[in-house]
């Protein structure tokens, strides 16, 4: 699987998700294969110095970004983010290759909003999150998620669709977390997505790599090598990879950001939005790119917004039942 690393600074997220585990404190950090050289990305000044074959201050290092920085009338593409942020060299060797592996399209051709989330520092900090909360659980993902629905009212019916027990079981508002055109019984056309494909491989050595993950925005099929030591803490004799390789096969994972695909989901949450006591929550729900934490602030979002409206007039009077929540 891909590196997830819980981060955050909603504190009541975190408050939220410390009842179900505790945490190993852990801040990532990633590296890319360039030039054959590891440097650190985010792109920070000893990325730029072992690049470019330079020795800037901190100081030097904003006024050599304006000196290479394409100038653009209007931020519209991916590319033309960085390419106005770090100008084309960076780009050409730390973004595009990469791009166009993890989405299959050129960066000029996705929009602006996949790359505008990513940071450039002018100082060393070379932590890929800089939030105030950052840890993995503890015991590991799967023990939290067992913990979380450990609940008298909440019922876990695994590879069911919910249209075989959404009549037979009452509801009383419907939480969709998949694929919204699924949903829709595709209605409008399939919404496009990118997925990956994992090469697990087990090494008869204590490390492999010295960090988390390391990505490769060059030639090779795979963007990133993951291990899991880094993340977990644990101590062997052998260490676990995971190869990443991108594909359109596969589960939906990552929303395509492009302008014509959100004009597509754009007419299935018109549907969305005509249907009753239904509130669609999440990355596949609402075809957009979100981190961990903020798929969990909209859902702790929905959940009060879907409380409260019970608890006024127009709630009362409808019929009360149970939330049925239909995951991906």
């Amino acid at each position: 699987m891909a590196p997830n690393i819980f981060q955050t600074n909603f504190s009541e997220v975190y408050s939220y998700l410390s009842q179900f585990t505790r945490w190993r404190p852990y801040q990532h950090r990633v590296l890319a294969n360039v030039d054959g050289q590891l440097v650190p990305i985010p792109i920070n000044l000893d990325t730029v110095n072992r690049l470019c074959g330079m020795s800037l201050t901190a100081f030097q290092l904003e006024a050599f970004f304006a000196s290479v920085a394409e100038s653009k009338d209007a931020v519209l593409t991916s590319e033309d983010v960085v390419v106005s942020k770090v100008g084309r060299d960076l780009y050409n060797k730390l973004f595009r290759g990469y791009a166009r592996k993890q989405w299959g399209l050129d960066p000029s051709e996705l929009d602006s909003s996949f790359t505008a989330r990513v940071p450039t520092r002018t100082n060393r900090d070379d932590r890929y999150f800089t939030n105030r909360y950052q840890a993995m659980p503890f015991c590991g993902y799967t023990r939290m998620f067992e913990q979380m629905p450990s609940h008298p009212y909440i019922k876990l019916m695994l590879n069911t669709d919910y249209r075989e027990v959404a009549n037979p079981v009452p509801w009383g508002h419907l939480v969709p977390s998949g694929p919204i055109d699924a949903f829709c019984d595709y209605r409008y056309g399939k919404l496009p997505y990118r997925s990956l494909r994992f090469e697990h491989v087990t090494l008869p050595q204590a490390s492999f790599q010295a960090v988390g993950a390391v990505n490769y925005p060059n030639d090779d099929a795979y963007t990133r090598i993951t291990e899991f030591k880094h993340l977990t803490g644990q101590p062997h004799s052998q260490t676990w990879l995971v190869y990443a390789y991108p594909t359109d096969a596969g589960d939906p994972r990552y929303p395509v950001p492009r302008a014509k695909n959100q004009a597509l989901y754009k007419k299935y949450l018109a549907e969305a939005d005509a249907l009753e006591h239904v509130t669609f929550v999440g990355r596949l729900a609402t075809y957009r790119y979100y981190n961990m934490d903020q798929v969990l602030a909209q859902a702790l979002a929905a959940f009060e917004k879907i409380q409260a409206w019970h608890a006024s007039d127009a709630g009362k009077g409808v019929a009360n039942g149970a939330a049925l929540v239909v995951a991906a």
